[in-house]
């Protein structure tokens, strides 16, 4: 795939567009179709607040909670398909992506705004949660606290936070994550006692020695 590379000095004769979007343009999607915008549109029209959110059922939270999740799974599982065709790149360094074969030569990267390289990028290869990034969050699990402890963040499970958001309004969470939320892992507290039990059994045993 050919593509010109932009200079620092045209950076400001192209427009900057969602990566991902550019990635679905660059695979043929059509944005002037008016199914892919009709949403918007109607957001645009009630001046970007989405109607009747106040009186919504609990049924209703939860429809949504699964369109929702299910809209998640689906963008991640293209974008990493389209990533096996199409090259994307991202700065070592901050989190800029360019989609093309080669990174572009707009000086942006803030890490190198004073060094030497005077902004450059450092170009690398770019993965699905360069574009759609996750954003990894605690998850509190029946056996945890109801406020979580800094001493307990190596028992705690974590999600995703659109996953996590989902489950909040009754989607179920798939069962590939239930290993990175911990599910049936120890609480903190369970170790603690476990630990201390185990002290004093050692204590037991050295007095009985001596």
């Amino acid at each position: 795939m050919f593509q010109s590379v932009i200079r620092h000095n045209e950076r400001f004769d192209f427009d900057r567009i969602p990566a991902v979007v550019a990635l679905c343009w660059q695979a043929g999607a059509d944005f002037h179709d008016e199914n892919l915008n009709s949403s918007s549109w109607n957001l645009e029209a009630d001046n970007g607040s989405v109607p009747e959110t106040e009186s919504l059922s609990p049924n209703d939270l939860t429809s949504i909670a699964n369109k929702t999740l299910t809209a998640w799974e689906t963008l991640r599982s293209g974008v990493e398909k389209l990533l096996l065709v199409y090259p994307v790149k991202v700065c070592k360094y901050c989190s800029e992506v360019h989609v093309g074969p080669s990174g572009h030569k707009a000086r942006l990267c803030g890490v190198f705004k004073y060094e030497s390289w005077k902004g450059a990028h450092f170009w690398m290869k770019a993965n699905v949660d360069n574009l759609v990034p996750p954003k990894i969050v605690w998850r509190r699990r029946p056996q945890d606290p109801p406020v979580l402890l800094n001493e307990g963040r190596g028992f705690y499970g974590r999600v995703p936070a659109v996953l996590d958001l989902c489950s909040k309004a009754g989607a179920v969470v798939p069962a590939k994550y239930n290993c990175m939320m911990k599910v049936q892992g120890l609480s903190c507290q369970s170790i603690i006692i476990f630990l201390g039990s185990q002290e004093n059994q050692t204590l037991e045993s050295n007095s009985k020695l001596n």
